[in-house]
């Protein structure tokens, strides 16, 4: 809010600031716990798709090595 002379001064600011940044860490919390679950599950469907993935191509690309003495 501006002062009396109608200027916004550096407090003022800091004051507003301070407010948003207290608002946003407030949600945040609220929902950090179910933040944090649905990231877990989300990466172990991810690792588990990856391995699954690379074992299916592995069968189908195996790498076979011949080695011949000359």
């Amino acid at each position: 809010m501006p002062n009396a002379d109608g200027r916004i001064s550096r407090d003022d600011l800091e004051e507003k600031f301070h407010a948003l940044q207290a608002d946003l860490q407030g949600r945040l919390g609220a929902r950090k716990d179910s933040i944090l679950a649905i990231g877990s599950a989300v990466g172990a469907v991810v690792v588990i798709l990856a391995y699954l993935f690379g074992k299916r191509r592995g069968k189908r690309k195996g790498g076979r090595v011949e080695i011949r003495r000359f």
